[in-house]
């Protein structure tokens, strides 16, 4: 048996019946899951952390990173509109490359999706357990932490987890709905924020411009200063288009929503990061609010307007859950359709009468709550991060593979000038992953290692026949 072995990838009505779901979701909603799951804890909470690792420079932060998620997000429109099942990376992986790629970068897409959700649900602990303390309701600090940060749990992120995880169990349908609206909620918040901040905006505030450097430097602890150390960790506030691709069964049009989710979501959350982070380093010090746990509603209150920070920290409250939403989903997708493959007990991959995969759902809450209540918030985003620069670089793989191996196969969304943006975006995730600090890469290769070692055990006799 071949470890580079393809699969066939079964479409629509191929699929048997406890494995189709239900078709839902139009552009709309895809463009919303995308801003949903982009703009979330990147803006509101790591903008500190990448202000901490570059100064003002961190401008420069986002845009390096948001050009290579660009590049990305083009090889992502291109192979889910050509391969439009879910499974993101994972699929697109065992349809073009093989089935030893496919597990490590469903492994790597584990890593991602998990630690991704805990991340949110950490930031989001940070934002509510101030908007209680404005409110003067006091959060022990034991509940509030794990042990890293001298607590015994963070209670706060179990609790959301739970919440979001009972909503995906109503169905996707429902789930859109209320994700829609939370959408529309976070962009108000951000608007109300810029519309206060921008007014105290001081060029002085920007002096000196990159006082760690523009490339990445070692620093205390280990973690990586300058431009590109910080970019590395504000990458993370990037990405979230790749839920998209997950969502391919349950499109109503996969060809054209997919394409239309992917691209317009990166473009709008784009001009939103650049505009909010202007405002923020802008308004105030880079190192007063280096590292809050929640940057926005600080930055307000040293300039004076804290009912509105109360404001903007209740909306986070209220509104970074779809970002918590958009992975989850996406993450208990990637775990579907591996457990169809063999990959992981197959009892998981059967959905409900709705066509809602409730069995997957709740296992995956399970395992990222477990994450969220013990491990603090920057080594999460960090690893949460290298395994997402394993996904990206595989897809932009299959791009190039692709066009040299079948150029004349349909594809109803193109990636312009491939040969060019393709290799940018692999290039550029490999150097933004040597830009993370040692302990996370040598976690992400030992966590790496652990999956060959199940993969050969155990996983890979249990795959599925290739048809």
């Amino acid at each position: 048996m071949s470890l580079f072995r393809t699969k066939t990838i079964l479409h629509g009505d191929d699929r048997p019946v406890e494995h189709r779901m239900a078709r839902t979701l139009g552009w709309p909603s895809l463009v919303a899951m995308g801003v949903g799951a982009i703009v979330g804890t990147g803006i509101l909470t790591l903008i500190g952390v990448g202000a901490d690792r570059a100064g003002p420079a961190v401008l420069l932060s986002f845009v390096v990173a948001g050009a290579i998620c660009a590049c990305a997000a083009l090889c992502y429109a291109e192979m889910a509109t050509m391969i439009p099942a879910s499974g993101s990376a994972y699929t697109y992986s065992y349809a073009v490359l093989g089935e030893v790629f496919a597990w490590v970068v469903g492994w790597s897409l584990i890593l991602e999706y998990s630690l991704v959700v805990s991340t949110v649900a950490v930031g989001w602990s940070g934002y509510a357990v101030g908007f209680l303390k404005g409110l003067g309701i006091i959060v022990p600090a034991a509940l509030a932490n794990g042990p890293a940060l001298g607590g015994v749990i963070n209670l706060p992120a179990i609790l959301i987890i739970a919440v979001v995880a009972g909503l995906l169990m109503l169905g996707t349908r429902e789930s859109a709905r209320v994700n829609s609206a939370l959408v529309v909620l976070k962009i108000v918040t951000l608007a109300l924020f810029v519309f206060v901040a921008l007014p105290h905006f001081d060029p002085a505030n920007l002096q000196p411009f990159a006082p760690f450097g523009y490339g990445s430097t070692v620093g205390e602890g280990g973690a990586k200063y300058g431009v590109m150390g910080a970019a590395a960790i504000i990458f993370f506030a990037f990405y979230g288009f790749d839920a998209i691709s997950t969502a391919a069964e349950e499109a109503k049009n996969p060809e054209r929503d997919l394409a239309i989710g992917i691209v317009g979501s990166m473009i709008a959350c784009t001009v939103i990061y650049l505009v909010v982070a202007a405002a923020a380093v802008g308004a105030i010090g880079f190192a007063r609010f280096a590292d809050s746990p929640e940057p926005l509603a600080l930055i307000l209150r040293e300039l004076g307007q804290g009912q509105i920070a109360t404001i903007v920290a209740a909306a986070a409250a209220i509104a970074l859950p779809t970002v918590l939403l958009a992975f989850l989903y996406g993450q208990s997708r990637i775990f579907l359709v591996m457990a169809r493959d063999g990959f992981l007990p197959r009892a998981l991959a059967k959905v409900d009468s709705r066509g809602t995969p409730v069995r997957i759902t709740a296992v995956t809450a399970i395992f990222v709550a477990i994450i969220a209540g013990l491990v603090p918030l920057d080594v999460i985003a960090s690893l949460a991060n290298a395994g997402t620069l394993c996904a990206f670089v595989a897809v932009a793989a299959c791009v190039l593979v692709m066009r040299r191996r079948a150029p004349d196969a349909r594809r109803p969304f193109r990636t312009p000038i491939a040969w060019i943006v393709a290799p940018i975006a692999i290039l550029g995730c490999i150097y933004l992953f040597t830009s993370l600090q040692e302990l996370t890469q040598y976690s992400f290769l030992i966590w790496n290692g652990i999956g060959l070692l199940i993969y050969f055990g155990f996983a890979r006799t249990r795959t599925s026949k290739i048809a």
